[in-house]
């Protein structure tokens, strides 16, 4: 194998030429380097490295997560959390707190009629009364006008007791009812 440049292509890519070690220098010592990769070899300024864990100095550290957040941070920006208190504006430091005024002007009266032992409230109904009034003549609605309901009454009165069938229902609800009931 010749030590020459091989002009060869691999994949349209020109193939670089293996240098093999001098037989008379041990491994592991330098070779010969090739011209081209000289100028890349030059010795050059650089500055030397930061250490990676170096922090900002505008940068503190959260106190629940251990994120690093900006130091004015009032909310850790990973967590959430609150890392310090809150500071108040200063004109108001010096003076008493606002009073607040609570004007509950409330006039309304509790009428309840419900009595405090739980028993019937409203108008007493007989049972027996209103079923035959409903049974002869529920088609007007006089049995509505008996429980006090005159809207309803007037609308039985007007459809014929809602064409009959709401006078039949009004039938079996009476008779379903206790005696007396209370409206």
């Amino acid at each position: 194998m010749d030590n020459s440049y091989n002009q060869n292509n691999y994949n349209g890519l020109p193939v670089e030429p293996v240098v093999p070690p001098k037989p008379n220098s041990p491994a592991g010592s330098p070779t010969e380097i090739p011209p081209q990769y000289v100028n890349q070899m030059q010795p050059t300024t650089q500055q030397p490295m930061q250490p990676m864990m170096q922090q900002p100095i505008n940068m503190k550290y959260c106190k629940f997560c251990a994120a690093q957040i900006p130091v004015d941070a009032v909310l850790c920006t990973s967590c959430g959390r609150q890392v310090e208190e809150l500071k108040h504006q200063q004109p108001y430091q010096n003076t008493q707190p606002q009073q607040i005024v609570i004007n509950n002007a409330n006039t309304n009266i509790n009428r309840n009629t419900a009595t405090a032992y739980g028993g019937p409230s409203g108008k007493r109904i007989d049972k027996t009364t209103a079923l035959i009034l409903c049974i002869f003549l529920g088609w007007l609605g006089v049995h509505k006008f008996y429980e006090g309901k005159s809207g309803m009454g007037l609308v039985y009165l007007f459809t014929f007791g809602l064409g009959g069938i709401g006078w039949l229902i009004d039938i079996l609800i009476i008779l379903g009812k206790p005696n007396p009931y209370y409206v």
